[in-house]
């Protein structure tokens, strides 16, 4: 959802990234500064992170350590705090929606000292130069989101926009060969073959390099607060895919149904728009299309009639998944699907995956 705007921020950094920036091309520790300001190593770190103010006698002290004068050093700083005391009420919900505490915690942003710069560094993940431009640039992805999710989840539209984002970041950094349908369509099989590695480790980079050469991007992002996707698709240009995943209920089973859902909008719907996925889709007749075509892949035709007459038996569970190439666990999610079985039968048989923290 990358805006086409020219990012031309309407804040001011604290004077001490000036300050930071200086000390780093000379070489200078904090504490040597703190000497040399004749200044506590507490206050010196205080106005490097814009929590200290500039007062006349301390500016006197920068002209002589750091250059500059008096007066820059003082407008500098006035400058600074009347950006921070015009952070308008808009800004600050803007902020209160989005999941900042996890977009830091799964490192898409670091830790700021103030809320102008915490603006600052959204502003800058979204690639946007402001709040309004955010809310222009992302204003049919709140209608659709608003659409397609129950009001009984807490789930936020910024939720969602955040971890579209970071999966673009992520899908633009993937070297690609063009768009190939028909490439792509052909590497299912093989793709398919990947549910019986236990190992994301291992299935995970070579299912990002089939897809990659057929011009598929795979991001496999983790959902904040307050989205409960398991995966989308959009084109990101039109010689490049992206298909994003959330891996959110870590099983196989779920992954790779989720990971041929979207394979199925690709090739399907092609570049009709964004498609997301989570637990309260509408059952449209597009995301019927795309959940026949990843059941079909995944438990080819000539299976069909045998997976349904399984029964309640882990070995012929086992038995049945080998002759089809696929993982017992897939076997259990479609019959769960299905009916045949409660979604409580057989989840042994699923394979379990956890976040690296």
């Amino acid at each position: 959802m990358a805006s086409t705007h020219e990012f031309r921020p309407d804040w001011a950094s604290a004077p001490g990234d000036t300050i930071a920036d200086i000390l780093t091309e000379r070489q200078v520790s904090l504490n040597e500064f703190a000497k040399r300001i004749e200044q506590s190593p507490e206050y010196a770190n205080d106005l490097v992170q814009g929590r200290a103010t500039i007062t006349l006698g301390v500016a006197r002290r920068l002209e002589q350590v750091l250059g500059a004068s008096v007066e820059f050093w003082v407008s500098r700083d006035f400058q600074y705090r009347e950006d921070v005391v015009r952070f308008s009420a808009a800004d600050k919900e803007w902020l209160d929606e989005l999941p900042i505490g996890d977009m830091i915690k799964f490192g898409w942003l670091k830790p700021t000292p103030c809320p102008s710069e915490e603006l600052a560094a959204c502003l800058r993940f979204f690639d946007v130069p402001s709040v309004p431009v955010w809310r222009q640039t992302y204003a049919n992805l709140q209608t659709l989101v608003a659409f397609r999710i129950s009001p009984s989840l807490d789930s936020r539209p910024a939720a969602f926009a955040a971890w579209l984002r970071q999966g673009e970041i992520q899908g633009e950094a993937i070297e690609c060969s063009p768009w190939h349908p028909a490439r792509f369509r052909e590497s299912l099989t093989r793709i398919r073959n990947l549910t019986r590695e236990r190992d994301p480790k291992r299935f995970i980079p070579r299912l990002q390099e089939l897809c990659a050469s057929s011009g598929v991007a795979v991001a496999i992002v983790r959902t904040p607060n307050g989205c409960p996707a398991s995966g989308a698709t959009r084109f990101l240009s039109p010689s490049k895919a992206l298909l994003l995943l959330s891996f959110r209920y870590l099983s196989d089973d779920q992954f790779w149904f989720s990971f041929f859902h979207e394979a199925g909008h690709l090739l399907l719907h092609g570049a009709q728009g964004l498609f997301l996925e989570s637990d309260d889709t509408p059952a449209t007749k597009q995301e019927q299309e795309a959940s026949d075509f990843a059941e079909g892949v995944l438990v080819s035709p000539q299976f069909r009639e045998a997976l349904l007459r399984l029964s309640l038996n882990g070995r012929e569970v086992i038995r049945f998944a080998h002759r089809a190439g696929i993982s017992p666990g897939i076997v259990v999610g479609q019959l769960q699907h299905h009916g045949k079985f409660t979604y409580r039968q057989l989840n042994n048989l699923k394979r379990r995956f956890r976040w690296e923290e």
